[in-house]
């Protein structure tokens, strides 16, 4: 059943973490805001996304902690995996978050959350199908984008014919698979990898490049590729997937080329985790004047402008750096423009990421690699995580911290740290990076000890002068 249309100062489609405090904070400054969301509340990062899986990781920690618990002296028997209590730990927890960010909306004066479709129908109008029936109409001067991103189907001969597994689904199987193929091999496919190496799966990565995580320098990719098969895990590098299908008794089988050769691999299940697609498919953004780049991601300029004024696009959809902390600096970005009158942009800011590997992957600035390419004059600064005394006393040694600063000006471009809290002290880097400070600060700076972080001390004086 159609209704009248309905006026509102801001409308945003998408209720992720940019979408949400936007509804939110408009509505805080006066202004009249719908809200449209499709499925729940929270966004990607808390339904299917950050939360579910770093808890799921914090279980398969624990395991994998037991397993070792002779090697700090403690003798207790082998550890069972329980998956129906792990996925109902961890829907407990998004259930959590979720009902959190409703309630908030709930709470809201002049906030609509409106559960639905959303379209564009013309220049500033919206018809939403809503999921309990029926259609909306409505308009604003100022439309939000915040529809996110969903796992990308790839090309493969059969794919079409099987039952698989996506970053969201593999996250509510109630059992352990016998031998887990992941097909893919950046930071979603590698996290979920090791878990259910963690759980008990045998594991069979299957990476098309010639290295992992394509975007890391060869020898933290190198390293990374190490740790995993010190865990039990099979790693296919230059490895091709041709074609997929299911036997009679119910297996798997994924024919791979690697090299000039072929291989046959069998598994109980197939995850599928070659990157995400934009979901802008159903918002027919052409009726607005919303152009998209060649992989359907909305085009925006610094300040998050799309080609169609008073329409915005934040979070995942417009491409970039697919974070929930970049999402919530998009947040900060229009509330400071559309609000508070500012000139605020999205240029030059530092975007660090955490990969959730055992030990963590931290990353922010500049790669040596990157360097490189730039043509800068710059030196590295490298040490193994067995040279820090924390890391010792924790028996937590694998991995290695990397820095790279300007020679001329000393200070600090990008830092990666591959290893035990690996995401909090790269954290600390970022901090003085963002402070400009020179790199013998960090050097000589007074950290309590014993810590991961007074690594950074001695981690600055392997650069030579």
């Amino acid at each position: 059943m159609s209704t009248p249309r309905q006026t509102y100062d801001v409308i945003v489609i998408g209720s992720g973490q940019s979408g949400g405090p936007l509804a939110t904070t408009f509505a805080k400054a006066g202004k009249t805001v719908a809200l449209i969301e499709r499925e729940h509340v929270g966004g990607t990062c808390v339904n299917v996304g950050c939360t579910p899986t770093k808890t799921m990781v914090a279980s398969a920690r624990v395991a994998h902690l037991a397993r070792r618990a002779a090697d700090y002296g403690v003798q207790i028997p082998a550890p069972t995996v329980d998956m129906e209590v792990v996925r109902k730990r961890k829907r407990d927890i998004v259930d959590s978050f979720r009902s959190g960010s409703e309630r908030g909306l709930e709470n809201t004066e002049n906030v609509d959350l409106l559960m639905g479709e959303a379209r564009f129908t013309g220049a500033k109008m919206i018809e939403v199908a809503l999921n309990d029936g029926g259609t909306k109409h409505l308009s604003a001067s100022t439309i939000i984008i915040d529809t996110g991103e969903r796992p990308r189907t790839p090309d493969l001969d059969g794919l079409d014919t099987i039952e698989y597994l996506d970053s969201t689904s593999i996250m509510e199987l109630a059992d352990v698979p016998e031998h887990l193929l992941v097909l893919g091999g950046g930071y979603v496919a590698l996290e979920f990898a090791q878990m259910f190496r963690r759980f008990g799966s045998d594991v069979t990565v299957v990476q098309r490049g010639r290295k992992l995580v394509n975007r890391e320098d060869d020898d933290v990719a190198e390293a990374v590729a190490e740790i995993l098969r010190e865990d039990g895990i099979e790693v296919l590098l230059d490895a091709t997937a041709e074609t997929v299908a299911s036997g009679q008794d119910g297996k798997i089988t994924m024919t791979v080329s690697v090299g000039d050769s072929k291989r046959e691999l069998t598994g109980s299940h197939l995850l599928v985790g070659v990157g995400r697609i934009p979901n802008t498919d159903m918002l027919n953004l052409e009726a607005a004047g919303v152009q998209t780049n060649d992989r359907g991601y909305v085009e925006v300029n610094e300040r998050l402008e799309t080609t169609a004024p008073g329409i915005y696009a934040v979070g995942d959809v417009k491409g970039g750096p697919a974070f929930t902390h970049v999402s919530y600096d998009d947040f900060r970005v229009l509330r400071t423009n559309l609000i508070e009158g500012g000139n605020d942009t999205i240029a030059d800011r530092l975007v660090p990421y955490v990969m959730y590997i055992d030990p963590q992957l931290g990353r922010v600035g500049i790669s040596e690699s990157e360097a490189r390419e730039q043509g800068r004059n710059f030196k590295v600064a490298k040490m193994k995580m067995s040279s820090v005394a924390r890391a010792l006393e924790t028996d937590e040694t694998r991995g290695f911290m990397k820095a790279i600063v300007d020679a001329d000006t000393k200070q600090i471009l990008g830092c990666t740290v591959l290893g035990i809290e690996g995401g909090e002290i790269m954290s600390m880097v970022q901090l003085a990076m963002m402070g400009k400070l020179p790199y013998p600060v960090v050097q000589n700076a007074v950290l309590a000890h014993p810590t991961f972080a007074e690594s950074l001390n001695n981690l600055f004086t392997t650069i030579e002068d």
